[in-house]
């Protein structure tokens, strides 16, 4: 009797020990799905709110983006990509969506109301207006090794590189390309093209 009391007992804390395994493997498995998740939001991903009409109708003020940031570390940034970059210093600094326009080496101009890239109007995937205000792209603007030209969508409403106060977009400010618009989940690049 007492060897089958002490059996029970050990066959009681054998099923309990594979318990107690089964909880901390559990446990575990969470804690790396959590730290995977984590590492990757942080390094691949980010979200960022557009402020402003200057993408419309592509972007409207108010709609959140996701933005992945891998593409950019692997590759350079290209023409017509929507992009998030850093604008302002220190506690002024914040985030701005525009459109690439001029890459790093090509001379940008505006010229008519239209954009020219290394002396040929650029022939554009968007719908865009008329350019009524060529900024300081009403002259010749070369772009350095590391420098990008944007524009808004909303071409007389937005404050991008014809201004001043923006200028040409260095390539460390860029945090990643806009990937989705999480409002309505449609993929950034497909929208606002021209009608075939």
């Amino acid at each position: 009797m007492e060897f089958e009391s002490e059996f029970k007992e050990r066959t009681k804390r054998q099923k309990i020990r594979r318990i107690e395994l089964k909880v901390i493997s559990w446990i575990l498995v969470i804690a790396i799905a959590i730290a995977a998740g984590y590492f990757f939001v942080y390094f691949f991903l980010e979200k960022a709110s557009v402020y402003d009409s200057s993408m419309n109708p592509a972007l409207s003020s108010g709609d959140k983006l996701l933005i992945e940031k891998l593409s950019y570390k692997i590759s350079d940034p290209e023409r017509f990509d929507v992009i998030v970059f850093k604008q302002g210093k220190g506690e002024h600094e914040f985030t701005n969506v525009k459109r690439i326009i001029g890459l790093p080496g090509e001379t940008v101009k505006i010229v008519d109301g239209k954009v020219y890239i290394n002396g040929s109007v650029l022939d554009e995937e968007i719908n865009t207006e008329y350019i009524a205000v060529p900024g300081t792209a009403a002259v010749n603007i070369l772009l350095e090794e590391n420098e990008y030209f944007v524009l808004g969508d909303n071409r007389n409403e937005s404050v991008d590189s014809r201004s001043a106060d923006v200028g040409n977009i260095v390539r460390d400010d860029i945090i990643g390309k806009a990937l989705f618009r999480l409002n309505n989940f449609s993929i950034v690049s497909s929208l606002n093209k021209k009608s075939e």
